[in-house]
């Protein structure tokens, strides 16, 4: 006798191949959603896994979870507490002759004559320059969490009231003192790297005239400005800022 062939494997063949196709284009329309998802679905997706692990990008380049329950608030005491306890070091040092504070919105900001850290025409940091620098480096540490970034400005004198500096020698200076001021707060691990900037300005941002040697020792200085997080994106430039406040002072002190 001749046996029957089974006729029911072609039926159950299409099905497994639909099933199959279905799952293959449900996985290309999931990839194309992602492909287009914007940052708030992206924050949203990874809340939804680990609330803790959300991040906003602050204006400083660095990360700053949103679960980490500080707020602008927390931010704003901080720089405020930052700066009361800058003013009384300042103080109580007896170097109030040679560093000055300021206070924005939203920023510290401490100039020091160039004597505090350097002898003239030389960028190796001074033992007393290390001291000064101990000093801000803790207070600075317990604030850091608040803090985006630490810019550090150099400044150079005109040498001459009526000819430039030399551009080689007036831009090297002044970058290689912020640049070792820089390397020495990083050595001390009190703040991220990343947040920590040096700029050399020369003799383009002057705080006074280079008429007499009074006016240009107050040129010839190093800035550090703190800047606190904007947790609201708000961020603004601190350093225009203080130069701004700095120009109307000086135009308000002259018109008296």
């Amino acid at each position: 006798m001749k046996k029957k062939k089974s006729g029911g494997g072609g039926a159950n063949w299409m099905d497994t191949y639909g099933d199959m196709v279905t799952l293959l284009l449900c996985f290309f329309v999931m990839l194309y959603s992602m492909s287009s998802m914007d940052k708030e679905k992206w924050i949203a997706l990874v809340e939804s896994f680990n609330p803790e692990a959300v991040t906003e990008s602050q204006p400083g380049g660095h990360e700053v979870g949103t679960g980490s329950g500080i707020t602008q608030a927390d931010v704003d005491q901080t720089m405020e507490e930052l700066y009361e306890t800058m003013a009384q070091y300042v103080s109580q040092s007896g170097l109030s002759d040679k560093i000055s504070l300021s206070q924005g919105s939203g920023y510290v900001f401490i100039s020091f004559d160039d004597t505090v850290f350097f002898d003239g025409d030389s960028y190796v940091l001074r033992e007393d320059g290390k001291a000064v620098l101990d000093g801000i480096a803790q207070p600075i540490a317990e604030a850091a969490d608040s803090i985006n970034e630490i810019r550090v400005l150099g400044h150079t004198a005109q040498a001459s009231p009526d000819t430039p500096n030399d551009v080689t020698a007036d831009r090297f200076l002044a970058s290689n003192r912020a640049t070792v001021v820089t390397i020495y707060l990083q050595e001390k691990n009190i703040i991220d790297p990343a947040r920590l900037i040096s700029v050399g300005y020369g003799q383009w941002r002057p705080v006074s005239s280079n008429d007499t040697s009074e006016e240009r020792a107050h040129n010839r200085r190093v800035e550090l400005v703190i800047s606190g997080l904007e947790l609201d994106g708000s961020a603004g430039d601190s350093v225009e800022e203080y130069y701004t406040m700095r120009e109307t002072a000086d135009d308000q002190d002259a018109a008296t």
